[in-house]
């Protein structure tokens, strides 16, 4: 039993829940304050999170799923749980029919609007995986998606959108696709062989890693913005200057000629990013309303 939900963990990357979690938080906090001038409650911030784990786990699940052939075919994947036969295909459908169900449980259990919202968010979790058979925008669609956990932790909370919201929303988008670019930089080649789309295979390797940091930068203004926009003061600002920090020094470790530290550079670099912003947020929110 232990070994198979390793082997389900592995699968779904549990661990990179850390990339998304964070702004899920931040955007619950931040929409109960701006609504309604305090912070959300514990109970609240315990649904958050359980929406965030069904919603990443289908999400990942389906992603393996679709993609089981083409997973196959690549040798930098032909190892994972499904093409390995390490498990079945209707193992994985039903540990995503059970993630969708902790989804939409959470969402009932948070606000009438983020259940109104739970077809859109289920769209995009499957629409996703099947947009590299047809557009190299795939990386922005994934950022749409992603773009929903700290949108979700605001609907859920405060029940309404905002323009803080949306800049957010888009803000995380962008971070997403940015770094979904330069994970993609090494399944070029595999992505042309095979028909299918991405900036890279459509761009080459030097113009797509400007394309992301293109993306880096509308990422930096949106979360400059936030700060004008709401009462979010200094330790905000540090925070943001060291994510910042992290976005350059992330695309400095990825060169066209050398992809040899994308590892580092997309998971490690990534869930520090978002924890450091975070962390610096909750630390502003408490010095003000603690």
């Amino acid at each position: 039993m232990s070994r198979k939900l390793k082997i389900f963990l592995e699968m779904i990357k549990f661990e990179h829940t850390l990339f998304a979690m964070p702004f899920a938080f931040m955007g619950a906090i931040l929409g109960s304050i701006v609504v309604a001038d305090k912070l959300p409650s514990w109970e609240q911030i315990g649904w958050v999170t359980l929406a965030m784990v069904g919603a990443r786990s289908a999400a990942m699940g389906l992603n393996r799923l679709i993609d089981k052939v083409f997973d196959g075919k690549n040798p930098r994947t032909a190892m994972r749980a499904l093409p390995a036969g390490l498990l079945t295909s209707m193992e994985v459908v039903l540990f995503v029919a059970v993630s969708m169900l902790i989804l939409f449980f959470a969402a009932f259990r948070l606000s009438d609007l983020a259940v109104k919202l739970l077809p859109v968010a289920v769209f995009f979790l499957v629409f996703y995986s099947y947009t590299k058979r047809f557009t190299w925008l795939c990386h922005l669609i994934l950022g749409l998606t992603i773009g929903l956990a700290p949108l979700g932790g605001w609907v859920a909370v405060t029940g309404e959108f905002s323009w803080i919201a949306l800049i957010f929303y888009i803000s995380v988008a962008f971070w997403t696709a940015g770094f979904d670019i330069i994970y993609a930089c090494q399944d070029m080649e595999f992505d042309r062989s095979e028909g299918l789309h991405s900036i890279p295979e459509r761009f080459g390797l030097s113009k797509s890693l400007w394309i992301a940091k293109g993306f880096h930068l509308i990422t930096a203004i949106g979360f400059i913005s936030m700060m004008i926009m709401t009462d979010l003061s200094w330790f905000y600002l540090i925070g943001i200057v060291i994510g910042i920090t992290l976005l350059y020094y992330e695309h400095s470790l990825v060169k066209p000629h050398d992809l040899s530290k994308i590892n580092i550079a997309f998971f490690m670099m990534n869930g520090i990013f978002s924890s450091v912003v975070f962390i610096f947020t909750l630390i502003d929110v408490v010095v003000l309303y603690g």
